[in-house]
């Protein structure tokens, strides 16, 4: 449960600072694992998608415009 709060938080503190930021997609996912690490979360990953297939996948993260999502998953 601590885990999952983390991913949370983390999630909603970067997600809107990259949402208009003029990053490209894998330097934005470069930076998200990086902070994911830092709070100590293992077994994740992170993938870009189009952003109409994003389904029901937790995002993280907003690039090209908003074309594209990061989404965040879990190992099991």
């Amino acid at each position: 449960m601590k885990r999952l709060f983390i991913v949370a938080a983390a999630a909603v503190a970067i997600s809107p600072a990259f949402a208009a930021s003029g990053k490209s997609c894998e330097e934005l996912k470069t930076e998200i694992a990086a902070k994911l690490e830092a709070n100590h979360v293992k077994n994740f990953s992170l993938e870009i998608v189009e952003a109409d297939k994003v389904a029901d996948k937790k995002v993280v993260g907003s690039c090209e415009r908003g074309s594209k999502k990061i989404v965040y998953s879990t190992g099991k």
